[in-house]
C-alpha cells in the first residue's frame, strides 16, 4: 500500500508520514501541485491525502486533473475548509472522502484502509466526435471542455450518435433508444428530438453535424471545420 500526501507543511506531512508508516505503509510526500501531477503520472497509488491550501494551486485543480485523466486513485481531502459548501464541493468533484483539520490520526489511518479496500472504480465510458464529448456515467457533455446542459433524451440521442460515429442510425433504432421502442411510430417524435439535439449542439459551438438520410435515419459526422483541422 503506498500513499501520497500532498501537503505543503512538512512538520504535519511527516506526522501523517510517520503514523503511516507504523501502520503498515510506504509513504511520497510532495507539497506543490505541479509535484503530485508528477508524482501521480510516475507512480500508481493506492490512496492520496489531498490538502487544498497548496502554495502554487488550490487543491481542487489537482483533483479535477486527476479525474480528467480517469485516475482510479481514491483521494482523501484533509483540509482546514470546514464549509459545507468545501466539502460538498470536494465531493461532487470526485474526492472520496474528506476530513477537516485538526483531526485525528487514528481516524486518518481506517479511512484510508476503508478506500484501499474498497473495489477499484471503472471509468466510466467517454465518447467524443470533433470537439463533442459526452461521458456515460455522469451524462455529461462538453464542447471543447465546457460542459452544456443537455435535456434526459437529447443526452440520450446524442450517446448513440457518439457511439456509433460515422454510421447512419435507422428511424427505429433512434427510437428504441429514446422511447424503448414504446410509443406511435407514426408521431415524428424522433424528429423533433433530433432538431433540439441540433439546436443545442450549434449554440454549443459543437464542430458536428447530424445528416438527415432521407427515408432512413440520420448520420452524425464531423463538420467542415472539424475535418479541415483534421486535415492540416
Amino acid at each position: 500500500m503506498r500513499v501520497l500526501i500532498i501537503e505543503d507543511s512538512r512538520e504535519l506531512a511527516g506526522l501523517i508520514g510517520h503514523a503511516l508508516k507504523r501502520a503498515g505503509m510506504d509513504v511520497d510526500f510532495v507539497g506543490l501541485a505541479d509535484e503530485a501531477r508528477l508524482a501521480v503520472q510516475a507512480v500508481q497509488y493506492s490512496a492520496i491525502v489531498l490538502d487544498l491550501g497548496l502554495p502554487d494551486a488550490d487543491g481542487f485543480a489537482v483533483l479535477d486533473q486527476l479525474k480528467k485523466r480517469h485516475d482510479p486513485t481514491p483521494v482523501l481531502i484533509l483540509s482546514s475548509r470546514s464549509a459545507l459548501g468545501d466539502r460538498v464541493n470536494g465531493l461532487d468533484r470526485g474526492a472520496s472522502d474528506y476530513m477537516i483539520k485538526p483531526f485525528a490520526m487514528a481516524e486518518l489511518i481506517a479511512r484510508l484502509r476503508a478506500l484501499m479496500q474498497r473495489p477499484p472504480e471503472i471509468p466510466s465510458p467517454v465518447f467524443a466526435m470533433g470537439n463533442v464529448t459526452f461521458e456515460a456515467g455522469s451524462r455529461r457533455a462538453t464542447v471543447s471542455g465546457t460542459t452544456f446542459t443537455i435535456p434526459a433524451r437529447e443526452s440520450e440521442l446524442l450517446e448513440v450518435f457518439l457511439k456509433r460515429g460515422g454510421r447512419v442510425l435507422a428511424h427505429d433504432v433512434l427510437d428504441a433508444v429514446v422511447f424503448g421502442g414504446k410509443h406511435d411510430h407514426s408521431s415524428n417524435a424522433i424528429e423533433v428530438y433530433v432538431h433540439r439535439l441540433r439546436r443545442l449542439l450549434a449554440e454549443a459551438g459543437a464542430d458536428v453535424e447530424i445528416h438527415t438520410i432521407r427515408g432512413v435515419g440520420y448520420l452524425m459526422k464531423p463538420g467542415m471545420a472539424a475535418r479541415a483541422a483534421a486535415q492540416a
